[in-house]
């Protein structure tokens, strides 16, 4: 009896605990041995749990431990059933009172997507095949399974042998056999597995988790909520008095609400958070369960921001539904190929497709199909292909020789994507591509410069694929701008590229972490650093970073000094930015906004643009004259990138009057353009350009997401996320809802932000561990300010980006923070 109080005594322990909103886990318990038991019905275990009646009847009859494992479970009322859980199975006492097994290999295998081969030939005659499933049975398996009870008790095989782990595995109705090299058949631990997705498993684990006398459940809603919406469910019972829901998701998080049953049927609340997918409850009555519901709601995720604001509201469907327009696909060498296109061409274009990743990343499943044939296309040294496509007369791909950006750009993409599903095993797969493009870049002759030990490239407009100069004749026999290079080639190092680099780099260092190697990410980590210590020594001006550093002697007929060229805009936001040089490019831009009737906007491609003649186009092309193309022409890709820096390093005003510009210019005219002419015309290039430009629109989605409302991934899928809402910064929100979550996987974050009288709120949620805050307060706010995170005071220090005063903590996936003063 003393042992039974102390166990009841820890389970109200852990009520109390989460009552607290905080996630509660209950260790894992040594694996347990048989012990008596002092009641004559049931059969006792170490681990506290007991098994008696036709449960405990079906488990002997079927070699108990060896088969099913031990009860991690008492029997308890779990979707209107009676249900006990053990390591390798879950029980169910039907209507008439026999047991079954639950479906847990059905369950399994839908949750894993493993292809199920329905057409699979026939086996020899010692085999037998399923014509219900399309499946074989043979040899072990075939014994194991007429030994523990056949198509009655494990069902019929969903899969055929396959090799997992250096064993054999095939799937089953209620079952998954397993047998690991040289060992036995058996079962694998799916009760265990199922049971860990149970909301607040780790109360039903508990071995004080005994079944009330009393049954209640919740009736499900069929509803599907967004995160922080509030769920109203209807708890139906016979019993009165206090009770306790426990809401969970299926990492086993939960979350608990107090409830008077007054009545047959009497309504809860909840505020949904924490994984996406189903969420269930446990009740609670009097310390004992009194029933579980495992799927009450679903709870689901869309990338949306709600502030009332138009301009805010409005922009992420605006450009989804731009982008959409911007897919092309090809089956390409027998592989299918999406992704997002050129503003000018259907071709795909590497760089247009990972830069335009800021946007689509947050809707689009398919991130790896073209970084995936870029890889195939890799050359022998290293080199990576800029372009593929597939015409009539068949697939195309290349390289426009002057860019030296590629290498880089593949890095980049791959860093997005793999954050994106979180694939390890993918990543894994683009090391060696990722490797051999760094030791082509930083190696050939034609890309790297070793007496400064920076990357080099042909005297080009910013990062664009032409080198200035006379319109010549290209090697086909055209009239053609300079896309090739040889003996005449003007060479360069431009800061873009390097810039590019370090910050591809780094990313690579980051992944490499992740992965457990340390010593490849120390060497990535260092190189990044040296490299961008080299370019600022070279290229820095004191103000931004010089266009071109000439290593050919040439005379261009402008001050190339005042030439401020759009990679500054990307500086902003890459590695090695520090707070000084970026509010010195910010300032930089800023004063160069010009009258509405002479330009409007300063989001230059390049300023001051080169005269006429100069650039290599043609007299008939865009780009031919100043203010054109990316020789002067307005670009919202430079506006995007300039507004999400100005977020990220003290200039929130700036970056909301960006985006203020950039709604203003879509919702008149219902169309965005990779380019306009200084007075607004949109720039069209040709017949194949686009109304649709995805490279600028995802450039400042990503500066409302990343910016305005301050959401970025630090890892992967949202594991540790940086809530940074700025919304304090125009008087114009008084609340915002943001929810942000991956296309391609369930990683997401949501947050609700509000002013209050005197302070601000905000709750948040998401699929991660781990969250950091970095809440920006109000002009108003006085410098000592009172803070309550998760229940508990804080007294966290007020850092400053310039003028802006930030509060900083770092907590749970979910939680809620009050500021007051």
């Amino acid at each position: 009896m003393r042992r039974l109080a102390l166990l009841r005594c820890s389970l109200w322990l852990c009520l109390l605990v989460a009552c607290s909103n905080i996630p509660v886990e209950v260790a894992p318990t040594p694996t347990p041995v048989v012990t008596p038991t002092p009641r004559p019905d049931a059969l006792g275990f170490a681990n506290g749990h007991t098994l008696r009646g036709a449960f405990r009847t079906f488990w002997q009859q079927h070699d108990g431990v060896a088969t099913f494992g031990l009860p991690l479970t008492e029997e308890l009322w779990i979707d209107g059933a009676q249900t006990q859980y053990f390591e390798r199975a879950r029980f169910e006492l039907t209507g008439d009172g026999q047991v079954r097994l639950g479906d847990l290999g059905a369950e399994s295998l839908a949750l894993q997507r493993i292809e199920t081969q329905p057409d699979t030939p026939r086996a020899d005659s010692t085999c037998l095949f399923f014509d219900a499933t399309g499946h074989n049975l043979c040899g072990a398996f075939r014994t194991f399974w007429e030994q523990y009870g056949g198509e009655t008790v494990l069902g019929m095989p969903l899969t055929e042998v396959y090799s997992r782990d250096g064993g054999q595995t095939q799937y089953f109705e209620r079952a998954r056999f397993e047998q690991p090299a040289g060992g036995p058949a058996q079962l694998a631990p799916l009760g265990d597995e199922a049971l860990s997705r149970l909301p607040a498993h780790s109360l039903l684990r508990a071995s004080e988790a005994t079944p009330a006398p009393q049954r209640a459940s919740l009736k499900r809603t069929d509803q599907t909520i967004q995160p922080l919406q509030t769920v109203r469910a209807v708890l139906e019972t016979e019993a009165s008095g206090a009770a306790t829901v426990f809401w969970g998701d299926t990492r086993g998080q939960f979350w608990t609400s107090g409830v008077t049953l007054d009545a047959s049927q009497t309504e809860v609340e909840h505020q949904a958070r924490g994984a996406l997918g189903p969420h269930g409850a446990v009740v609670v009555i009097d310390g004992r369960i009194a029933g579980v519901t495992t799927d009450v709601f679903r709870l689901d995720a869309t990338t949306a921001i709600v502030t009332g604001e138009p301009r805010f509201d409005e922009l992420i469907p605006r450009v989804k539904a731009f982008m959409d327009q911007d897919i092309s696909e090809y089956a390409f060498d027998g592989h299918a190929v999406r992704g997002y296109r050129s503003p000018d061409n259907p071709l795909l274009w590497l760089r247009d497709h990972v830069h335009q990743g800021k946007g689509y990343a947050y809707w689009e499943q398919d991130m790896t199909s073209l970084l995936d044939q870029f890889r195939r296309l890799q050359r022998p040294n290293g080199a990576f292909d800029d372009y593929l496509g597939v015409f009539d007369f068949g697939p195309v791909h290349g390289r426009k020789e002057v860019e030296a950006d590629l290498e880089y750009l593949f890095i980049e993409g791959v860093y997005r994507a793999w954050q994106a599903t979180g694939d390890d095993d993918w990543l894994r797969r683009q090391i060696a591509a990722m490797e051999r493009g760094l030791s082509y870049a930083m190696t050939d002759p034609q890309r790297w410069d070793q007496n400064h030990r920076l990357v080099k490239r042909p005297f080009t407009i910013d990062t664009w694929d032409f080198e200035i100069g006379q319109p010549t004749i290209s090697p086909d026999g055209n009239v053609a701008p300079r896309h090739w290079i040889d003996e005449q080639t003007r060479w360069s190092i431009f800061h873009g590229d390097n810039t590019g680099y370090a910050h591809a780099i780094e990313l690579l260092a980051r992944m490499y972490e992740h992965l457990g190697d340390g010593e490849r990410a120390a060497h990535w980590r260092a190189e990044s650093r040296s490299l961008i210590e080299r370019l600022n020594a070279l290229a820095w001006n004191g103000t931004f970073y010089r266009h071109m550093v000439h290593l050919t002697p040439v005379e261009v007929p402008v001050d190339e000094a005042q030439q401020l060229s759009l990679s500054n805009a990307y500086a902003l936001n890459r590695q090695g930015m520090t707070p000084e040089r970026a509010d010195a490019i910010i300032s930089e831009y800023q004063a160069r906004r010009r009258p509405p009737d002479q330009s409007f906007a300063e989001w230059y491609s390049i300023d001051p643009p080169f005269p006429a003649g100069v650039t290599s186009m043609p007299e008939h092309a865009q780009g031919h004259r100043p203010g054109e193309y990316v020789n002067g022409g307005i670009m919202p890709l430079v506006g995007g990138e300039l507004a999400r820096g100005a977020f990220s390093h003290g200039h929130e005003a700036y970056g909301f009057d960006i985006l203020q510009r950039y709604y203003s210019l879509i919702a008149g005219t219902g169309a965005s353009y990779l380019w306009y002419h200084p007075i607004g015309q949109p720039g069209i290039s040709g017949a194949a350009t686009i109304p649709t430009d995805g490279w600028g629109s995802s450039a400042m989605l990503a500066a409302l997401i990343e910016g305005a409302a301050g959401v970025t991934d630090q890892d992967v899928r949202f594991s540790r996320a940086t809530i940074a809402p700025r919304w304090s910064s125009t008087r114009e929100v008084d609340s915002a809802t943001v929810t942000v979550r991956y296309g391609a996987s369930n990683g997401y974050v949501a947050y609700r932000w509000e002013r209050t009288p005197d302070g601000l709120r905000l709750s948040w949620t998401g699929s991660g561990a781990s969250v950091d805050l970095h809440v920006l307060l109000p002009a108003e706010a006085p410098d000592t300010v009172q803070a309550v995170l998760n229940g508990q005071r804080q007294t966290p220090p007020i850092v400053r980006s310039r003028e802006s005063r930030y509060i900083d903590l770092s907590t749970t996936a979910t939680g809620d923070l009050t500021l007051a003063w």
